[in-house]
């Protein structure tokens, strides 16, 4: 992160935060998770009111989630045409469905690089706004309490727990596309064998 973003996150104080945190929220990659461990920082310096720093960071979280989902909400019927025909595609979608909650609370604060292509699939497979926003604000408040809390607690270290959650979050999602990878493979050969007995 710069150095001239962190100076405008002291100038401005919680009103920049819940800025960065609404435009990261939209795709913006201005990180916002970086923003948020240290503005928890800031707070443990007494130069941000962790209180209403962590509400505002968090309305701003949620508006852009909220804004990202109508995103895919408006754009499912453009999106139906276009690859509603594909089964890959009828795939990702019933497969989405099936573990859509779970997928909206662990894209908030776990694997975060996954989170806007979850809110935009969630708007446009149809699943419903009000369960999205139930997963979504449960994992918008363990995002915002972990890595706030994580910056107040280490203070001026913030930096090597940033440094720390950017690389554990790596690892998570190279885990998540290793699993998923394994878990089309074994299905795969299971219709191959379902084909071949129904062939003999």
């Amino acid at each position: 992160m710069s150095t001239f973003l962190l100076t405008q996150v002291i100038n401005f104080g919680a009103p920049l935060v819940g800025l960065i945190l609404f435009l990261g929220a939209l795709g913006l990659p201005i990180g916002a998770s970086v923003v948020l461990i240290a503005a928890g920082a800031f707070s443990q310096q007494g130069i941000l009111n962790w209180q209403s720093t962590a509400l505002i960071g968090f309305v701003g979280a949620i508006l852009g989630d909220t804004l990202s989902f109508g995103m895919g909400y408006y754009a499912k019927d453009w999106a139906q045409n276009r690859f509603g025909k594909s089964a890959a595609w009828r795939n990702a979608r019933e497969s989405f469905m099936k573990s859509a909650g779970p997928a909206v609370f662990f894209t908030r604060w776990l694997v975060t690089a996954i989170a806007i292509p979850t809110n935009l699939i969630a708007g446009g497979s149809g699943y419903k706004f009000s369960r999205f926003m139930l997963y979504d604000i449960s994992g918008e408040i363990v995002w915002i309490l972990l890595y706030g809390g994580l910056g107040y607690l280490f203070g001026s270290q913030w930096e090597l727990v940033s440094d720390f959650l950017s690389n554990f979050g790596g690892l998570i999602l190279g885990l998540v596309i290793f699993g998923y990878g394994i878990r089309r493979a074994l299905k795969w050969q299971r219709q191959v064998k379902t084909n071949k007995i129904g062939a003999g």
